[in-house]
């Protein structure tokens, strides 16, 4: 996985701006206002989106619409596969241990 994604996916207001386009392609300016950032900003953001490969653009007219592309966060979703597994079976190791503690306390 490239470093470019990880980079891009370390700053709060990226993160913000593609879960803005979760729900679907939007122009700059919107981005830049629902994010409650400065026009400029969100397109320095949207760029090192772009370069990393996380969107796309396309113009419309007179404006550019950004979308994700998901081929790589599905790239990122399966590296974290393993990971997930792990996190999960400490969870499930957690219940078990709250559950059987619950019991504990529920005995006289």
């Amino acid at each position: 996985m490239a470093t470019a994604v990880w980079h891009a996916l370390a700053d709060p207001g990226r993160r913000a701006i593609l879960d803005r386009l979760l729900h679907g392609p939007r122009p700059v300016g919107d981005l830049a206002r629902e994010c409650g950032l400065s026009q400029p900003g969100t397109s320095k953001h949207l760029r090192v989106l772009r370069e990393a490969g996380l969107v796309d653009v396309e113009r419309d007219a007179q404006r550019r619409l950004y979308a994700i592309r998901p081929a790589p966060m599905a790239e990122l979703d399966a590296w974290l596969t393993p990971y997930r597994r792990l996190w999960n079976a400490s969870l499930d190791a957690l219940g078990d241990r709250l559950d059987a503690r619950a019991t504990e306390e529920d005995e006289p």
